[in-house]
């Protein structure tokens, strides 16, 4: 009996630039005070609508509950941890691309925001937060008397 084995030279390559990229990836994405305080960051969708922000956070595997949501001084912050798999007995072999431990992320926003209104909701490993706009003052026009 005999069986084909797919041959490729680079296939090793591959899988260690695919690493290297998604080590860089994950760093470009935080900032400076991110890296030294969490282990990893959330990919994080922002939207602007004429009334409102909207951020939307995957974090699976974490308890909506559990995630800390604040802003202070006109910085979003949301921060949690993801609890590491439980190693199972017998693994021969493993491959974890799923990052464990605290996670931290911090948005400015600009002055427009109702900071009082803010609101945060989680469902299916997404958290979103709804960041509306203040009204904008209108420009008043002036009579001149005469």
């Amino acid at each position: 009996m005999a069986f084909l084995a797919r041959y490729q030279p680079w296939s090793v390559n591959h899988e260690f630039l695919n690493e290297v990229s998604r080590l860089l990836d994950r760093n470009s994405a935080n900032d400076a005070s991110t890296s030294a305080t969490a282990d990893w960051a959330p990919p994080v969708d922002i939207e602007e609508y004429a009334d409102k922000f909207v951020l939307t956070a995957d974090v699976p595997g974490v308890d909506p509950a559990t995630i800390e949501v604040t802003l202070e001084k006109g910085v979003l912050t949301l921060s949690g941890s993801r609890a590491a798999a439980v190693e199972q007995q017998g693994v021969e072999r493993r491959r974890s691309e799923r990052a464990s431990g605290r996670f931290h992320r911090r948005f400015t926003l600009p002055d427009t925001v109702d900071g009082d209104s803010v609101s945060a909701s989680g469902k299916n490993g997404v958290i979103e937060v709804s960041i509306p706009k203040r009204a904008q003052v209108q420009p008043r026009r002036i009579s001149v008397k005469v």
